[in-house]
């Protein structure tokens, strides 16, 4: 991506990334015009085959306590009465990489939906059915939305998301920088902030780069 732009490396079953979700709008309706937000997905737990036990279960309901306390997102809580849900994030990353394929802004419209259909509305994004629906909005017929989520050229890209994060160090998400190809890029929020506190941060930067 030439020019300034901005780097999220998020997840679509990342219950942080579905509180930073507002913000992440936030920063698009400010900034999105000068700095076009280039999509990474992270690798939360992709190919996980093991169903939640009542421990992780358990786990996973305190971390989304907290993220509708700080954020005031709502969460459906009927998802712990699921019975053997493995928690793999790969397929939703791979629908997200889909979507951003016919178009990187979209890519960012799916990955909200994505997030408000698992954490709001308790449906199940491990399901490449239910993606398929989630993806009919923004232009993707079915049979070949479904043919593409078992494409061996879509999982490569999608892993090589999740290598150039660990590359990058990222170590939670969500994670935003800011930068341009070919220069050190600047660290704007690591983990969930409030949108006064991104913003502030990007045009921080912005207003640096700009008496640089």
């Amino acid at each position: 991506m030439d020019g300034q732009h901005l780097i999220y490396f998020t997840d679509p079953m990342c219950s942080w990334c579905w509180g930073f979700s507002p913000v992440i709008e936030a920063v698009r309706a400010r900034f999105g015009e000068r700095l076009p937000i280039r999509l990474i997905l992270g690798g939360l737990r992709p190919g996980t085959t093991e169903p939640m036990t009542a421990a992780a279960k358990a786990d996973v309901k305190s971390h989304w306590t907290h993220v509708a306390e700080a954020s005031g997102q709502g969460f459906d809580d009927a998802f712990f009465e699921r019975e053997g849900f493995v928690y793999d994030t790969d397929p939703a990353a791979r629908a997200t990489v889909l979507v951003r394929r016919e178009d990187p802004d979209l890519a960012l419209d799916f990955l909200r939906a994505t997030h408000e259909a698992f954490y709001a509305h308790n449906l199940d994004v491990t399901s490449p059915g239910v993606l398929a629906d989630l993806s009919a909005p923004f232009g993707l017929g079915m049979w070949a939305f479904l043919a593409g989520m078992e494409a061996e050229d879509v999982k490569q890209e999608t892993w090589r998301d999740y290598a150039i994060s660990q590359r990058a160090g990222v170590t939670g998400f969500p994670t935003l920088i800011a930068g341009r190809e070919g220069e050190a890029y600047h660290l704007i929020a690591r983990g969930y902030q409030g949108e006064a506190a991104v913003t502030a941060a990007i045009a921080d930067w912005l207003a640096h780069q700009a008496a640089a």
